[in-house]
């Protein structure tokens, strides 16, 4: 289990870039940037993530997994169970994840996951990136159907403090566990049984060369999403939008 050393920051442009550049200059494995506000977030697929001060929590943890490189996707699906634990603990928030590792409440995203992987002189080291909605009072207006937070999920403003510390030794448990034996089979599962997106749900899959419509399978060994087809074959997804679509009757 990593050792969790929180560096705080008042402002920054990206707690993954500024998590990365740590990792390059030999930041050991649990080093976290906590940031107020970031001036660049990212999300997945190079999309800006919006990060007013004060309005979410935003942070970095930087880990060097003893792990096959082929394994390291299923990082991105322990951090989504991580956040997924937070919630439930301290704001007694049940959430659901949306393949890979977006988190939403009823229908709207509140938090998004970005793990990113650097080559460092002490080896490849995982940046993975979270960003928690805690209110949307600075949301823009195209943003509120779509996106909600934790404010207003509950009703309450949550203690970042609190949620931060929670996440922390929930990434730490899900992360040992993970690199133990049987984790990856344990990782997998535990995504399926907290995710309405795993099996059974209608979807549409875009990437850059295509565009089709299925039915969630499960994941593969790797965390892939597998989809079957209206032929009745089975794609499994590495790396593309999901969107769900409502059954049609």
């Amino acid at each position: 289990m990593f050792t969790p050393t929180i560096l705080r920051i008042d402002s920054v442009d990206s707690t993954n870039l500024e998590a990365a550049r740590q990792a390059k200059a030999g930041a050991a494995e649990g080093l976290c940037i906590v940031a107020r506000e970031q001036t660049a977030g990212r999300g997945r697929l190079d999309r800006r993530w919006l990060s007013p001060k004060d309005a979410g929590l935003y942070l970095s943890i930087v880990l060097r997994p003893q792990l096959e490189l082929s394994d390291w996707p299923l990082i991105s699906l322990v951090a989504a169970l991580a956040v997924s634990d937070a919630l439930l603990q301290t704001c007694d928030l049940k959430v659901d994840i949306k393949w890979p590792n977006d988190i939403y409440v009823s229908e709207r995203k509140l938090a998004g996951i970005l793990v990113e992987t650097v080559e460092t002189g002490n080896g490849p080291a995982a940046i993975v990136g979270i960003g928690i909605n805690l209110t949307n009072q600075d949301f823009p207006l195209e943003m509120s159907v779509s996106a909600t937070s934790v404010e207003a999920a509950t009703g309450s403003v949550p203690d970042a403090n609190l949620l931060l510390q929670a996440l922390v030794k929930a990434m730490q448990e899900r992360y040992e566990s993970l690199q133990a034996e049987g984790g990856i089979e344990h990782a997998t599962r535990e995504w399926c049984a907290n995710s309405t997106y795993a099996y059974d749900r209608r979807v549409r899959v875009s990437s850059n060369n295509e565009t089709f419509e299925g039915m969630t399978r499960g994941l593969a060994n790797d965390g892939a999403l597998r989809v079957e087809t209206h032929d009745g074959r089975i794609r499994v997804v590495r790396a593309a939008d999901i969107t769900a679509l409502r059954a049609t009757r």
